[in-house]
């Protein structure tokens, strides 16, 4: 009689980051079904980020795509609101192999979501049993723990000027895997909402990317405007490692705007119709 094999944990998003690549991720606002996973997968993306900050998103149906996505050979990362440490442990133990954890503001901020998402002796989070990330098989503590931290990211999210001026104290903070630039919050916070190529933006990231080099850390960057990809060759050239490259909506619109443009143009001359 064949027993059965451990499913071996794997996190593509982190082993495409430790390969020294660019890992994408696709943001996820409104879709609630678990094909989303398999989508961003035939799309590329190495990862899938459900941003339950700036959405409705209900729990339920998250952690449901979660599942997917780890099946699907696509890593799953939630980011949570205000530094909601009990939504990210339910959504960890859910099947998220990653937490982005936004508003953090100093060292302090870093090490709470460390002990939140990470098992001793890096963090104290608390345990649970037969977790979707082993195919729900029972798993010896130390091994199943060892494996979780070895895989599960958490991303720290510099939005303001107060985790700016302290970057230096939360990149070294031990457990933190990425240090993620909010551009639309931080430049917002430095009084030139919106102008993500303004000289104070970029002296900003500067200084994140130098903390993250300087400590060990993945430099990223998130919320760059529009469809302008010269906004992400620069935040390439700088060093940025992880980027969240658009939400679905947006994607979704920009997709739909080219189709009926390019079946506009096929329309003769004087004979257009748009119904």
């Amino acid at each position: 009689m064949s027993t059965q094999k451990t499913q071996v944990l794997e996190n593509p998003l982190k082993m495409r980051l430790q390969s020294g690549g660019l890992g994408l991720a696709l943001m996820i606002r409104h879709a609630r079904t678990v094909d989303i996973g398999l989508a961003a997968r035939a799309c590329g993306f190495d990862a899938i980020y459900f941003d339950m900050q700036h959405s409705p998103l209900p729990e339920n149906d998250v952690s449901q795509m979660c599942v997917t996505a780890l099946g699907a050979g696509v890593t799953p990362i939630v980011r949570v609101p205000d530094r909601d440490y009990g939504l990210a442990l339910r959504m960890l133990d859910g099947g998220a192999l990653g937490i982005v954890m936004p508003d953090c503001a100093s060292a302090a901020d870093a090490r709470a979501a460390v002990d939140v998402c990470k098992y001793a002796p890096l963090g104290r989070r608390s345990s649970t049993a037969t977790l979707p990330h082993f195919g729900y098989q029972p798993i010896p503590a130390a091994e199943a723990r060892k494996a979780l931290n070895d895989n599960t990211m958490l991303i720290i999210m510099i939005e303001s000027l107060a985790a700016l001026e302290q970057v230096d104290e939360i990149a070294a903070v031990r457990g933190v895997d990425v240090l993620h630039i909010g551009s639309s919050d931080l430049s917002s916070d430095l009084g030139v909402p919106g102008e993500q190529t303004h000289p104070k933006v970029k002296a900003a990231f500067e200084r994140i990317v130098a903390a993250c080099h300087k400590h060990g850390k993945i430099p990223g960057i998130g919320g760059l405007a529009g469809s302008d990809t010269s906004n992400y060759d620069y935040a390439i050239k700088l060093g940025a490692r992880f980027m969240s490259a658009g939400n679905e909506w947006a994607l979704m619109m920009a997709a739909g705007r080219e189709r009926v443009k390019a079946i506009r143009a096929l329309t003769p001359s004087g004979s257009r119709r748009d119904g």
